[in-house]
């Protein structure tokens, strides 16, 4: 792997530790992702998959490479703590063929100075789920990192039993996140959050540097990424499981696929994380726990929003309270588009609240409700006789009539905006305990059609509908 550079190693030190992945047995390339590295312009020796293996494994380093841990904090569950790469190596950024720049992060390479007595280490099935998720999210439209590999180490992890250990390769715009402000405000180093701050308005907003109040900008800049970003995971029924300050980042990309999951069985109050006990990130609560985060974020930048404290607050209470307008605003046009929706109207949210509403009483499937509805009569299917729906579709079907645009054009937006296929719970982990087993068909077949997630082809028919046996109780885990 050719030279990366690596500018976040200007910041002030304590903002990193520089520290190298710690080596492994015998790692061996399970998957890589071809099209990723070509995007990225990697220079890599693809023909040689024990070479790929010792770079994604950390043992070999890129030319030059001097390997980081980032330092950060976070709101974990609501309560303050000081945190960092506890098994994670930033090892450096590539500058792409375009000019954009990426962050290339090793994910279970070894302990570092933030491991909090952790074995820095990771499993292969959550990090071959990280893989399948993210790379399912980029399909779908929506912002995130990127999978580029996934090597097996040759040695075990003790985690709720013995399971293979495994080390992943992850791409970012970068790894900023608001836990990184709560780091430096909480070492009360304005220097320091200055700099950083002036770090991410260059990396990620630089048209924002030349105004009169940079940082107010850069703060709303966050704030609007954040929302838009929330309202997409909304729109196709992701939960991220764990919607803590560390987990999300100013460059406004979906980060950490730990016990995340797609929602089946429309309800609100879903929760699929086996450490959310008392559903604070479950499905209908991500807009508003999105915009608590986002007010730990404006209250880090105080110092650099004005001098006056109380003036400073103000400016950050008025940018936090338009979130909500960003927010709503992002959800309301995608679920236009969902339905077919051109234009608009006062009766359109309305319409909207009603079909969810008829989805919660009669746990509906929603991926599978919004595609049935593309279609010129009632949709096939008992669920949708009751009178209830009746009247909604009639309503539904007379404000299409009202388009400006023929009823073709409508469910050409609804093809483009509700996906036939999303990484189902069963699935996932049937694919994953697969793999952990050696078998890696099911994994490969599954990635593939969330690839593709608008497509109806015979291949993904199986993928396509919901499994036969749905756990009501299913968990997920952070794999940590």
């Amino acid at each position: 792997m050719q030279a990366l550079e690596i500018s976040y190693s200007k910041l002030p030190e304590a903002f990193y530790t520089p520290i190298a992945p710690t080596p492994v047995k015998a790692p061996r390339l399970v998957i890589f992702n071809h099209a990723l590295a070509t995007s990225l312009g990697l220079s890599l020796p693809e023909t040689n998959l024990d070479d790929l293996a010792q770079f994604f494994s950390g043992n070999a380093l890129p030319e030059g490479s001097t390997p980081i841990a980032q330092a950060y904090a976070g709101h974990q569950f609501g309560h303050f703590t000081m945190l960092g790469d506890g098994r994670a190596h930033l090892l450096g950024e590539k500058v792409t063929p375009d000019g954009q720049r990426y962050d290339i992060q090793l994910k279970g390479s070894g302990p570092t100075p933030y491991s909090r007595r952790g074995d820095g280490r990771a499993a292969l099935a959550p990090m071959l789920r990280e893989y399948l998720i993210s790379e399912a999210m980029h399909a779908l439209g929506i912002p995130t990192t990127r999978s580029l590999a996934v090597v097996t180490t040759g040695e075990t992890v003790i985690r709720d039993t013995v399971r293979h250990g495994a080390i992943l390769t992850r791409v970012a715009a970068s790894h900023i996140r608001v836990g990184t402000f709560e780091y430096a405000a909480a070492r009360e180093d304005t220097e320091g959050l200055k700099a950083l701050a002036d770090y991410g308005i260059t990396r990620h907003y630089p048209e924002l540097s030349t105004q009169d109040a940079p940082y107010l900008a850069f703060l709303n800049a966050v704030i609007e990424r954040q929302a838009k970003l929330v309202a997409s995971w909304m729109h196709v029924g992701f939960i991220h499981g764990v919607m803590n300050t560390d987990n999300m980042t100013i460059s406004g990309e979906t980060i950490d696929y730990g016990p995340c999951a797609f929602m089946d069985r429309f309800a609100m109050d879903t929760v699929f994380s086996s450490i959310d006990r008392n559903g604070r990130y479950a499905f209908g609560n991500q807009a508003s726990i999105a915009q608590w985060n986002l007010a730990c974020f404006a209250k880090t930048l105080l110092p650099l929003l004005d001098e006056d404290i109380s003036r400073a607050t103000d400016l950050a209470d008025v940018a936090i309270e338009g979130y909500s307008t960003v927010f709503n605003d992002a959800w309301i046009s995608g679920m236009r588009r969902k339905l077919g929706l051109f234009g608009e109207e006062a009766d359109d949210l309305p319409l909207m609240q009603s079909l969810l509403e008829w989805m919660q009483k009669t746990d509906a499937d929603y991926t599978i409700t919004f595609r049935d509805l593309i279609t010129k009569t009632l949709p096939i299917g008992e669920t949708y006789q009751s009178q209830t729906f009746r009247d909604w579709h009639t309503r539904w079907q007379a404000r299409l009539g009202r388009n400006a645009k023929p009823l073709k054009s409508s469910f050409c937006l609804m093809r483009a905006n509700n996906p036939v296929i999303i990484p189902r719970n069963q699935y996932v982990e049937d694919a994953l305990t697969a793999a952990e087993q050696g078998n890696l068909t099911l994994f490969h077949a599954l990635l593939k059609a969330v690839q593709h997630p608008f497509d109806e082809t015979e291949t993904n028919t199986g993928f396509r509908k919901a499994p036969p046996h749905s756990n009501p109780n299913f968990q997920t885990f952070c794999g940590t």
